[in-house]
């Protein structure tokens, strides 16, 4: 039997100025990829710099997390943007991060959009085919994240891009696989034991139940764990013992 193997992600460097979010060092402990903002939901040009060097120490593959232009909103609310917009925002925000990486002498592994703009391109064809063409110019051989099943997926791969299709821990599901707003009751998992539950059988099953007790084929090749929780450490703790003990492999999303 082949062995199981997954990654586990999590979205890091949204402190900006004197602001202080997330327990990053601790975090990229049990991660093995870190979405790093990028300055536009999160983020500002020392916390990017400081994170990517965190990354590297920490050995965590160094992800683009790039957002809507939304530091009030931390990202999270839709904003009316054409597919231009779209692309030169990701080309901005991904370049910036590569030029970090690059004083580091290192490279940037993939790009997840963040909040609104992750949840636009999951639906919306257009939104999704915009982030794929920016990330295809940018570097073809950068890794797109995209929600398990979505339009972003198919899009990077109508690019030939190399996608990986990501999971939630801390989020619940519709019956259509769509996220559960966070404008709803239920749509965020707080308890660390029923997370590490739906993800392990999400990575070994490739099963989901969703909101209303659907229950929905899922493809599990990253898990994610948002960065600003209250609990996020313990989520992130919790999860990485669960998935040794069941024999799974944590590692990063690569070419290889």
């Amino acid at each position: 039997m082949a062995k199981i193997t997954v990654d586990l992600n999590s979205d890091i460097g949204e402190s900006f100025g004197l602001y202080q979010i997330g327990q990053d060092e601790e975090v990229l402990d049990f991660i093995t990829s870190a979405n790093i903002a990028c300055g536009y939901h999160a983020g500002d040009h020392n916390v990017m710099n400081r994170t990517v060097k965190l990354a590297k120490d920490k050995g965590a593959a160094i992800g683009a997390h790039p957002g809507l232009p939304d530091l009030a909103g931390f990202g999270r609310r839709i904003m009316e943007v054409t597919p231009e917009d779209v692309y030169n925002m990701v080309i901005y925000q991904v370049s910036s991060l590569k030029g970090f990486a690059a004083i580091y002498n290192e490279r940037v592994n993939h790009v997840k959009p963040h909040g609104a703009l992750f949840n636009m391109a999951a639906k919306d064809p257009i939104t999704a085919e915009a982030i794929a063409e920016a990330v295809y110019d940018i570097d073809q051989s950068l890794i797109l994240y995209g929600l398990a099943g979505s339009e972003l997926v198919r899009a990077g791969r109508k690019r030939n891009l190399h996608v990986a299709e990501e999971v939630f821990a801390d989020r619940t599901y519709q019956p259509d696989g769509s996220l559960t707003p966070r404008s709803e009751a239920g749509a965020v998992i707080h308890d660390p034991e029923k997370a590490a539950d739906r993800v392990i059988r999400m990575v070994t099953e490739g099963m989901v139940s969703a909101a209303d007790g659907t229950e929905l084929p899922i493809k599990a090749d990253t898990v994610c764990v948002h960065g600003d929780g209250l609990q996020a450490l313990r989520f992130v703790e919790k999860l990485r013992q669960v998935l040794n003990d069941h024999g799974v492999f944590v590692k990063a999303v690569t070419h290889s």
